[in-house]
């Protein structure tokens, strides 16, 4: 088995939008041939049946589900929501009366994820089990067989929620996606309904977690490019954009499959191989970024990162994430002016996103 890595821009762009790079697993020679185990690490990441792992007419029908949810004039809908959670959250750190806290704890993982789970329906009871079972499937130091074993009551967990909804429906996306399930074309099967909840809610939350995180962890590392955003050289977009190119919250997206022979940077690639795209390093890539790509810069000129993929996979989310990441900064820093590290962070371990598992701040 041959895994080939994409870490270059310019052909990991190539590769995003070449009609002969695909993402059904069908056209990878080796799972065709029985050559990769069930209990592979990777196995729950190149299976799902969601849009993710879909190409042509089958991904455009399940991406048109979803979709309508997250335009720009429904993403700025959001924001009063947005707000209101992250005072809320605030609110939360400051009646601590504590000097130091878990940021992530107390704010990178409950914004994100209360906004998902609102937009889903999924009960504030239900969801610390939600993050578990997310967390758990992006954690490198979960088994294969734990992998297995949590995707499974994920499936059972959402799989519920669906049939709550159906006899209780909401305002939320997993009503509209029950609706739109029985409805001619655009029907889906219990599979797709399911996994299409894996992805968004996942997707949803676990990313904008890492973003908010990243974010706040380059600024206070950073203090000069933080001085710039407090004496309006820089603005809290730019903070969200460079932390995306400099840190992004998914360094390793499996797999993508040649569906034919492709020329990528020059190098020829038969049929039936896969490729790891590169996110992480391709926003590092000086050859897009400049000669200081590894520094992190507010002042960059920004050419344009591939955080959020690019082509019809790109990520319909993005907007939501932009939203959330520059309330949450501009309201922390605001809140807590003098913030700073306390004590030593902690990378996640993930050969898929880039993280905090503990992110000690001091807050007085």
């Amino acid at each position: 088995m041959t895994v080939r890595a994409v870490t270059d821009h310019a052909v990991l762009t190539e590769a995003l939008a070449h009609p002969g790079v695909r993402k059904e697993l069908r056209h990878w020679r080796a799972w065709s041939d029985g050559e990769i185990p069930m209990d592979w690490p990777l196995v729950t990441w190149v299976a799902p049946d969601n849009m993710l792992t879909a190409d042509g007419d089958r991904h455009r029908r399940l991406r048109a589900l979803v979709s309508q949810a997250f335009t720009p004039r429904r993403v700025e809908a959001l924001r009063p929501r947005v707000e209101a959670i992250t005072a809320e959250l605030l609110d939360g750190i400051t009646a601590a009366e504590t000097e130091t806290v878990d940021l992530k704890e107390a704010l990178a993982l409950p914004l994100p994820n209360t906004v998902i789970s609102e937009l889903f329906g999924v009960a504030p009871k239900h969801r610390g089990t939600l993050h578990r079972l997310m967390h758990t499937i992006f954690d490198a130091r979960t088994t294969p067989e734990e992998a297995g074993r949590v995707h499974g009551e994920l499936q059972s967990f959402l799989a519920g929620l669906a049939e709550a909804k159906a006899q209780d429906p909401g305002d939320d996306l997993t009503s509209a996606l029950l609706a739109a399930r029985a409805e001619g074309e655009e029907r889906l099967s219990q599979s797709e309904l399911v996994w299409t909840l894996i992805l968004m809610i996942g997707a949803g939350y676990e990313t904008t977690m890492n973003l908010i995180g990243n974010s706040v962890h380059a600024l206070l590392t950073h203090p000069d490019q933080l001085e710039l955003v407090r004496s309006g050289r820089a603005s809290w977009a730019d903070v969200v954009e460079e932390t995306l190119r400099w840190d992004a919250s998914i360094q390793y997206m499996p797999l993508r499959y040649t569906s034919e022979e492709v020329t990528l940077g020059g190098v020829t690639v038969p049929a039936g191989e896969a490729l790891l795209m590169g996110f992480g390093p391709a926003g590092r890539d000086p050859k897009q970024h400049g000669d200081d790509a590894e520094g992190f810069d507010l002042t960059r000129e920004q050419r344009g990162h591939l955080a959020f993929s690019r082509g019809p996979h790109f990520c319909m989310g993005a907007g939501l994430a932009r939203l959330e990441g520059v309330t949450a900064l501009k309201m922390l820093f605001d809140r807590f002016p003098d913030l700073s590290l306390a004590g030593e962070a902690v990378r996640e371990p993930s050969i898929v996103a880039s993280g905090w598992s503990v992110l000690p701040v001091r807050v007085s």
